[in-house]
């Protein structure tokens, strides 16, 4: 039997050797290829990739004219929680299995959310201008708010945003989520509806995934409907967010800020103004990152991979394929 051969998709800001070696060590061969996540820009596939029978996915497109090219795949590992690189229809009409990262960063994601929050509230980028003109206490002009008082909303209470409810819930005076798919919730959260969740929070956080009801979902009638002076973070997807209806609210000062750990379009293009906004926080998307979560982006989805070649099929999946021999016996 020769040894099964897997792609590696795009290089990303991670470095794929660990999972490549944990392949290769474990009867299989890799090649790194260099796929853009442009759906306009071409497709250059290695020579000898058309065998693959598994692709591990950084951000690069994954749709029917690249998988014509690449008849043997039947397994996609991304390395990400979300899967919207992946044309999902085409991948399920082909039985092809598709598994994200569950849990990687759902510290540090939840930890990050709560540090933009902190941030708007406690006006830290003006405190910080402050000091560093040579100013002191009586040049800061925002009064912050008292985080007691306010009420933290969560749109979506998948793992990350349950993981901020409990770090954030001594802080804030209340919570409140909105989950379609949620009936429950634990004590000190208060589950709403949508409507209600909008109008009720003083700092929104999205915890979406990207999807085509998603996208755009949060523009001039969701800003619209949100509580005056409310803040907005994200550390989920830049496109769940409408940016132009984003820079109405905040000129109409329906809202009072953003913080965006996500950009529409990563990279994101340098000119984007809202990296320059004084009313809004940028981070250049590194809510996911740690010393312990870079090694699981990394070895995970090779992990998945060789789960699928040893067994033919993934007790954990995003999408489920259709079962197969084994490819890789040990």
């Amino acid at each position: 039997m020769s040894r099964p051969l897997v792609l590696f998709t795009d290089r990303t800001d991670l470095d794929p050797r660990p999972g490549r070696a944990l392949l290769e060590d474990a009867g299989c061969d890799t090649v790194l290829a260099e796929l853009p996540s442009d759906r306009f820009a071409e497709q250059v596939l290695p020579d000898g990739a058309e065998r693959a029978v598994a692709l591990v996915v950084g951000f690069a497109r994954i749709d029917k004219p690249l998988l014509d090219r690449l008849p043997n795949v039947g397994c996609i590992a991304t390395m990400s929680a979300g899967i919207d690189m992946i044309d999902r229809a085409e991948a399920e009409r082909r039985g092809i299995w598709i598994v994200n990262l569950v849990g990687a960063a759902t510290e540090e994601v939840a930890a990050h959310a709560l540090t933009l929050a902190l941030a708007l509230e406690r006006h830290l980028r003006e405190s910080l201008a402050v000091t560093a003109s040579g100013g002191w206490t009586e040049e800061l002009e925002p009064v912050p708010r008292q985080l007691s008082g306010l009420t933290l909303g969560l749109f979506g209470f998948g793992r990350i945003a349950r993981r901020l409810a409990e770090i954030a819930a001594p802080v804030f005076g209340a919570v409140v989520a909105h989950d379609p798919f949620v009936a429950e919730a634990p004590a000190g959260v208060r589950l709403v509806d949508r409507d209600r969740l909008l109008a009720e929070s003083d700092v929104l956080s999205l915890h979406l995934p990207l999807s085509p009801e998603t996208a755009g979902s949060i523009g001039r009638e969701a800003f619209s409907a949100m509580r005056e002076g409310a803040n907005l973070v994200n550390v989920s997807r830049g496109e769940l967010v409408d940016h132009a209806a984003l820079v109405e609210a905040l000129d109409s000062g329906r809202l009072r800020g953003a913080a965006l750990d996500v950009l529409a379009g990563e990279p994101a293009d340098p000119g984007d103004p809202l990296r320059r906004d004084p009313r809004v926080l940028v981070t250049p998307h590194v809510a996911f990152l740690s010393d312990g979560s870079l090694e699981r982006y990394v070895l995970d989805p090779a992990a998945n991979v060789l789960e699928w070649l040893r067994v033919g099929r993934l007790e954990q999946a995003a999408l489920t394929g259709t079962a197969v021999e084994p490819l890789l016996l040990g």
